[in-house]
């Protein structure tokens, strides 16, 4: 803040209402709250910009920026970190923690001297998700941190994200249910590999999974369990809440998928509170964490792109790119709702982090086995009744990627030339779903929340016969199109959009073929 006390608008802040909860009352001033300010990345001298570095190396594996190079190369620079302590001090705020490979300082203190230095009311809100504290409008930050801030996560703490799973009804005629092995084996999942060296890290944003669970599941199917580690973000931990149709559902989802598929990686489950803040953290602490260094993060949570502010976007962005650089495939389900991601009132959206550039969109299809081998394979389309569909569409805010130039991407809904949604596909139509273990109980899951674990195992895999991982392997998909490495789904649609010949906004490129991909991936 200069001498004259003067604040601007930190770019992308807004935040509106959330729809269907109301303002019951100020924030309580003296509850203690941290923050995240993510920092821009610092310009070494001699050092390419990071969209530079990784241009002419996201067809070429193995050629990642080394770990312990990353803070030196394109981590935040000590004298944004000092303006960000300058402001801490002169605003009654304690810095907690300073990651520069990570760009953030944590920021502790009151909910009022956080109020007061980012001139915005706090205030408690309750609805049918519960109560949060939140706010309305702009944040502001003394002009000198404008340009060196990207974001501000974590004043506001309304639920962020939903996680993309659905339940298979009961008594639905044809219904069917398939082991992770099952749907790997069909889909040709590379032999003489299960992922060993490698880690796969895994998002979640509420529940938690039970030792006992897991044993009993990979005894059932007779694969070995996998070594399952979990890590603390912001505070979450793994807890359980009993509830086999809650967020339990989707950890164990996740884990048995990708550990039934890819037993010999280790699975490292990242817990999260489901804020903007506690996703971020959560995904900046898998990608840079230097002590499980994962190569494959799955995530299986989100929501439409308009309901993310412009900050946290762009915050994420830049977490991605990280991932890109250091070599680390991120994959996301690309939600459950059909096209309108948002609801059939708000209009076709995608799905928000899967309409990352950065990130591998996983869509959905119905599976039909006979005999183990893919008798029929459609887009997954349960919305008439009620149960779901794959999303997939166009972004309106990011624009569409060199890599999908012959994809045929039609415009968005308001006519931006945006990222297609999904890249990729697999199983995700619940009534042909997967028997998981959940809370003492076996019930059988779909939803694109099962696709992106499926294809973190396949990249595992393939990660583990190439001796190196693929890394932002998007483009080398889109490369590979067309060249076996894919099974075409041309027929069905979500709602808005139809599968058709090659890339749709139905299952993208298609479900994989998996010792051909691998095949197409070890010739560059």
């Amino acid at each position: 803040m200069d001498a004259s006390g003067a604040t601007v608008e930190l770019p992308g802040s807004e935040r509106g209402t959330v729809a269907g909860t109301r303002r019951v009352a100020a924030a309580d001033p003296a509850e203690p709250i941290v923050v995240t300010v993510l920092l821009r990345r610092r310009a070494a001298p001699g050092v390419p910009a990071i969209r530079d570095y990784l241009a002419p190396r996201i067809r070429s594996p193995g050629r990642f920026v080394p770990r312990e190079e990353f803070a030196r190369a394109y981590g935040s620079a000590e004298e944004d970190v000092e303006s960000v302590r300058s402001f801490a001090r002169a605003a009654g705020l304690v810095v907690a923690r300073e990651d520069p490979a990570r760009r953030t300082v944590r920021l502790a203190g009151s909910t009022g001297a956080f109020a007061a230095a980012f001139g915005v009311a706090l205030d408690r809100y309750e609805g049918s998700t519960g109560t949060f504290r939140g706010r309305v409008g702009p944040l502001r930050v003394p002009a000198d941190l404008r340009d060196r801030v990207v974001a501000v996560l974590g004043l506001d703490g309304r639920p962020q994200a939903r996680p993309h799973y659905r339940i298979c009804p009961s008594n639905v005629p044809g219904a069917v249910a398939y082991s992770p092995v099952q749907v790997g084996a069909a889909y040709s999942f590379p032999s003489g590999a299960d992922g060993s060296g490698e880690t796969i890290g895994l998002i979640e944003l509420g529940g938690g999974y039970r030792s006992a669970d897991l044993t009993r599941f990979f005894e059932g199917i007779g694969v070995p369990a996998p070594s399952v580690t979990s890590v603390e973000v912001d505070g979450a931990t793994n807890a359980p809440t009993g509830d086999p149709s809650g967020p339990d559902a989707e950890v164990a989802l996740d884990i048995e998928v990708a550990g039934a598929l890819a037993p010999g990686a280790a699975v490292v489950v990242y817990f999260a509170p489901n804020t903007d803040q506690g996703f971020l953290d959560a995904l900046s602490t898998a990608v840079h964490d230097a002590t499980h260094r994962p190569s494959v993060v799955s995530v299986s949570w989100g929501s439409a792109e308009g309901s993310w502010t412009a900050q946290a976007r762009n915050g994420f962005e830049t977490v991605f790119e990280d991932a890109a650089a250091l070599g680390v495939t991120v994959l996301a389900s690309s939600g459950d709702s059909g096209a309108d991601d948002a609801g059939a009132t708000a209009g076709p959206t995608v799905d928000f982090p899967a309409s990352s550039p950065e990130v591998v969109g996983c869509g959905g299809t119905r599976l039909l086995l006979a005999g183990g081998a893919i008798a029929q394979e459609v887009v997954w389309n349960d919305l008439a009744s009620g149960d779901g569909a794959t999303g997939g569409g166009v972004s309106g805010d990011f624009a569409r990627p060199s890599y999908q130039s012959d994809a045929d991407v039609p415009a968005a809904p308001n006519g931006f030339v945006g990222r297609g949604v999904p890249d990729v596909a697999g199983d995700a139509d619940p009534t042909t779903g997967y028997r998981i273990r959940v809370d003492g109980t076996s019930p059988v899951l779909g939803g694109t929340s099962a696709v992106a674990p499926l294809w973190a195992a396949l990249i595992a895999r393939i990660n583990q016969i190439l001796g190196s991982p693929v890394g932002f392997v998007t483009p080398r998909l889109y490369a590979a199109a067309g060249g076996g490495a894919f099974r075409d789904i041309t027929s069905g649609g979500n709602g808005v959009y139809t599968a058709g010949p090659g890339w749709d906004p139905c299952t993208g490129l298609g479900s994989p073929e998996g010792t051909a991909l691998a095949t197409v991936l070890r010739g560059g």
